[in-house]
């Protein structure tokens, strides 16, 4: 389990999903799960996550978080990073990709709304 907290400086967010052929689901998992530790870890990177969409199995959310947007250009170049990148797009049919890149003005922790 990689730890990460949302409650860091996160002055970028990046918000995205891939949708991937059934048959290649696999294939993409190998590829970003090793990648996800080192990224974790990069300096100015907040949190970085991949999730199943629970209603579709075949999309992959991804949502990071990065202090600034030298974290980003930095893990962009990361060699890691683009091995990570060539594996998925040299072994996965992507279906849909989109993603949205955002600059954060506020920041604020938030909680469950109390279910009583």
């Amino acid at each position: 389990m990689i730890t990460h907290t949302k409650h860091d400086l996160t002055g970028k967010v990046i918000s995205a999903y891939y949708t991937v052929h059934p048959d290649d689901r696999q294939t993409f998992r190998e590829a970003v799960i090793p990648h996800l530790a080192t990224t974790a870890q990069q300096d100015g990177c907040t949190y970085y996550v991949f999730a199943e969409d629970l209603t579709d199995p075949n999309t992959i959310h991804l949502t990071e978080g990065w202090r600034d947007q030298a974290a980003i250009d930095a893990h962009m170049a990361d060699e890691r990073f683009l091995e990570a990148v060539t594996a998925v797009l040299g072994g996965v049919r992507i279906l849909d990709y989109q993603a949205e890149y955002y600059d954060v003005s506020a920041q604020a922790a938030g909680a469950l709304p109390d279910a009583s």
